[in-house]
């Protein structure tokens, strides 16, 4: 008995060996790019969470750009990833369909966020699930989201702003920022409860970018407990807006994102969203929204306080629509489109500190790319920095912004986002330049 278990070991043994040599010759045959792997799991997370912390994640891709080249193979948050930079590499990754990469984010961001929301959908399903977004966003509903904005913001300076001799931006802006968001998404221009959901936002913020750790007191667990939270809030919402649909108090043609996602397929049918679906794009929705809005308009301000002649011909700009209003009047769509300056210098602002540091794909079948071979089922990840700062493509110098001449629309779109993307980005855009209002 002894002879044959110590035979059957020896036969695993030596077939696992094999496998080994084998899986290894195949991957050293096949050019990947160059980098290294780092520890299993860890790679160079570490290191990227530490640059981000002390505010040097862009230096940490220039130097590893600079040492490896603009593709080059590592492991970010568990998982083998080619880091993809500069402009051709934004072509290739932006024109790609869902037969090449898909969108599907690591574990640890489906288990934040859920595995029904858009970024982890393809084919038939994200195109119903765009749709719903395509249809909040329309050119229509946002001319009457301006109004609405108007007021919020109004209402924040009164309470926040106004009188005080000295204000700390960066959190008035992101509480201003989550109240617009929550009367857009959800229809809660005053309620308690969005105390509580900003709390829980913030700690779902901390633990995207922090190493995938479900345990006791890590930022990681508090992320996925926060995200529990918020989404009983947003069930009690989806309930309360069902109900008002059913009885005929809210109409599904005009209304908040909810409101829109529930009013999909009549409600019925298999065009109709499960709760599920409604609550993963919903908190998918709030950290686009958000996140990207605060740091657009505090680097804004930042640039406004610095740069006196950015400054007046801003307050100019806007000085002179002001000048066409009544007092009390809110702001309109046509309004929007005449601060043609102040849109510039927050593009610049965009260009110069991008809002989206960068994001991850990954690959549906083995991908060659400028020789190299990216690997079935790798990450792969790009960042927005490399290209914005690239003065072969912005030749302005990186500590000025032109006062007569910004970046045009279509050149700043064409670096961000290119083929079905292009479209996408011109809605987020036209969206972030209706929030500033």
């Amino acid at each position: 008995m002894e002879d044959q278990i110590f035979f059957t070991l020896l036969i695993c043994f030596i077939i696992s060996i094999i496998l080994y040599l084998f899986i290894e010759t195949k991957r050293r045959r096949i050019n990947l790019p160059p980098g290294s792997l780092g520890i299993p799991y860890v790679g160079q997370t570490l290191t990227l969470l530490r640059a981000m912390k002390a505010n040097k994640a862009e230096k940490w891709l220039s130097d590893r750009i600079e040492r490896h080249g603009p593709v080059s193979k590592l492991t970010l948050f568990g998982f083998p990833t080619v880091l993809l930079a500069g402009a051709e590499a934004n072509r290739f990754l932006f024109s790609s369909d869902s037969t090449v990469m898909t969108l599907q984010q690591p574990q640890s961001f489906r288990k934040i966020f859920g595995t029904r929301n858009l970024l982890e959908m393809s084919g038939e399903e994200h195109r119903r699930m765009r749709a719903v977004f395509m249809r909040f966003l329309k050119p229509e509903m946002l001319k009457e989201y301006v109004g609405v904005m108007d007021g919020e913001v109004r209402r924040h300076l009164e309470m926040n702003w106004r009188g005080k001799e000295t204000v700390t931006v960066f959190p008035l802006i992101k509480t201003l920022t989550f109240d617009i968001m929550c009367t857009l998404f959800f229809g809660l221009a005053q309620c308690p409860r969005k105390a509580q959901m900003l709390r829980d936002f913030s700690h779902i913020m901390d633990g995207i970018w922090s190493i995938p750790l479900d345990l006791p007191f890590t930022s990681f667990r508090r992320s996925v407990q926060a995200s529990a939270g918020i989404r009983r809030s947003l069930l009690d919402i989806i309930q309360a807006k069902r109900s008002a649909l059913e009885s005929g108090l809210a109409s599904s043609s005009h209304g908040d994102l909810i409101t829109c996602f529930l009013s999909m397929g009549g409600g019925v049918g298999p065009e109709a969203l499960t709760e599920e679906e409604v609550m993963d794009n919903s908190l998918l929705a709030m950290t686009a929204g958000h996140e990207t809005t605060s740091i657009v308009l505090v680097f804004l301000i930042r640039r406004l306080a610095i740069d006196a002649g950015v400054y007046e011909a801003v307050l100019r700009e806007q000085e002179g629509i002001a000048q066409t209003k009544c007092p009390g009047e809110t702001l309109t769509w046509e309004d929007l489109n005449k601060m043609d300056y102040t849109w510039r210098a927050a593009k610049e602002t965009m260009r110069m500190i991008p809002p989206i540091f960068g994001n991850v794909r990954r690959a549906v079948k083995d991908i060659e790319y400028n020789g190299y071979v990216i690997p079935k089922g790798w990450q792969i990840f790009w960042a927005a920095s490399p290209t914005h700062m690239d003065e072969r493509i912005f030749p302005t110098r990186p500590d000025s912004i032109p006062r007569t001449s910004m970046t045009s629309r279509t050149s700043f779109l064409r670096i961000l986002s290119w083929g079905l993307e292009q479209a996408r980005g011109s809605v987020r855009g036209t969206s972030s330049r209706g929030s500033r209002s």
